[in-house]
Formats: C-alpha cells, sequence, structure tokens
C-alpha cells in the first residue's frame, strides 16, 4: 500500500478504510513472527533451522550470494566474522541470507523488539523523498550471550550485513527503485523496532546509517545480529509493499496524524 500525504482533507470513511488496510497488513507482517513468508523462503525453512550450538560452529555470517572471497568477511580480534560474505548475487534462497535469517530467528525469539531495528532503503537517483521499508535486523544484547566480545551498536548490527541487505532489495524486492540506473549510492536508514505504524503516522525520524565495515569494532562478531528480509506477496510484488515519505534528513515533511477506528 502507498500512504503519502495529501492536500485533500479524508473524509472519516476513507480514513477508516485507510486504518483497517494499515491494521490488515501490519497483522500479516506481525504474525508472521517474522519468518519470511514468501514461497521460496518457506520452502527452504526447515533446512535451514539450525541450533544455536550448531550456528556457534558455524560462526556466524560467511558464504554469501555465491562463493567466499567478495565483499565483507573480515575478521575480527578474536578470529570470528565481523561481516557477512557476499559475492555477486543468485537470489533469495543463498547461504548467507539463511544464515541471517536463521539468526534473525534466534535473537529475536531472545530480545524481542529490544533487540530489533526497522530498515528503510533509499536512491536518491530514483525518488529523493520516498523511502521503503526492506526489513529487520536483531542484535544480542547480554555481553554473557555474545560470540564477539562487545554488545553490538545498532550501527555494527547494519553494517555487518550493509552489503547482503543491498543485494537483496536491489534485486529481489525493488529492483524497479533500487537496481540498475538507480543502485549508485543507496541508503540505508533506521527506525525503532516495530515501529511501522508510527513511520506510518509521521511520528518517527528514520536515521541515516553511516560508516562502512572499517568503523566495525575488532571485538564484534557477526553471529551476534540478523536480518529478516521484507517479503513481497500478492499485489505487492507489482505494487511494491510500505514506504513512507521523508526530507533528506530523515523528518516527515508532513505532520502527525492519527488513524481513528
Amino acid at each position: 500500500f502507498v500512504v503519502r500525504s495529501s492536500v485533500v482533507k479524508p473524509t472519516a470513511r476513507a480514513m477508516k478504510l485507510v486504518f483497517e488496510g494499515l491494521v490488515l497488513l501490519l497483522a500479516i507482517r506481525l504474525s508472521s513472527s517474522y519468518v519470511p513468508a514468501s514461497p521460496s523462503f518457506a520452502r527452504e525453512k526447515q533446512s535451514w533451522s539450525l541450533s544455536a550450538r550448531a550456528k556457534a560452529k558455524k560462526k556466524g555470517g560467511g558464504g554469501g550470494f555465491g562463493s567466499a572471497g567478495g565483499f565483507g568477511g573480515g575478521k575480527s580480534g578474536s578470529d570470528k566474522p565481523k561481516t557477512r560474505t557476499v559475492s555477486g548475487f543468485t537470489g533469495s534462497g543463498t547461504k548467507a541470507l539463511r544464515n541471517a535469517a536463521n539468526t534473525f530467528d534466534e535473537i529475536r525469539k531472545q530480545y524481542g523488539k529490544e533487540g530489533t531495528s526497522d530498515l528503510y532503503m533509499r536512491s536518491p537517483l530514483n525518488d529523493e523523498e520516498t523511502f521503503w521499508f526492506v526489513g529487520k535486523v536483531v542484535r544480542r544484547m547480554d555481553s554473557s550471550d555474545l560470540e564477539g566480545s562487545s554488545v553490538p551498536t545498532e550501527f555494527e548490527t547494519v553494517l555487518s550485513q550493509k552489503r547482503l541487505i543491498i543485494e537483496y532489495a536491489k534485486n529481489q524486492l525493488r529492483p524497479q527503485n533500487f537496481g540498475g540506473p538507480y543502485a549508485k549510492n543507496l541508503e540505508i536508514w533506521l527506525a525503532p523496532g516495530d515501529s511501522e505504524m508510527d513511520v506510518v503516522q509521521n511520528k518517527v525520524t528514520l536515521v541515516k546509517v553511516t560508516g562502512s565495515a572499517a568503523d566495525i569494532s575488532d571485538s564484534f562478531a557477526v553471529a551476534d545480529v540478523g536480518f529478516n528480509p521484507e517479503i513481497y506477496v500478492g499485489d505487492e510484488i507489482k505494487e511494491g509493499g510500505l514506504r513512507v515519505t521523508r526530507d533528506e534528513n530523515g523528518k516527515p515533511v508532513k505532520p502527525v496524524f492519527e488513524i481513528n477506528g
């Protein structure tokens, strides 16, 4: 669905219909427990499932959208991978994305909303004011539960998986907005976890993720973070899913509004 401010004052019935649509979309997304809902993800979900011990032995990411040796794969001071390795793009069923989604599920069960951040992407070359929801990331928050030796920051959670997030968004989710001539200078922006409704109602200013893998601490381990990609179903595949309008600083361009039933 598209949520944009309008100069025409909406009627009470129109607002009710918008509210019902938003509630339905969010209910579908939230009821999935953040497990990817596309057929390709659903078919492979059971084979992806790994116990926490098995994942620890695998030391987090690796593998990537192809063979090792691409983007990332840097090691921390504790010799644990700092980024999820990505080399090329071969679709949504590749190892790095499976590992990221599995790790997300595991950490999300432990930390819930507190450890979660919502992700939005913008292509200034495509549309300077449109920010597309592309998924969620999660991080461990307890120092006694870490693979690395430091609690990940919110930025490290994104930077360690940045290439994976961007490759998925521009090749699988919205190639018409992020691929081809629009692929340069793609930006990732953050919102609090599970804040979709507040973002839609212009209550949240998005925060731009800056920096690179070089800014990740040597004590960080990518096994302490996960990524759950947005998945389009039904009409969303053609029309697109949640996106919002913001200025170049991530601030709403229209006033806050309420949605009343």
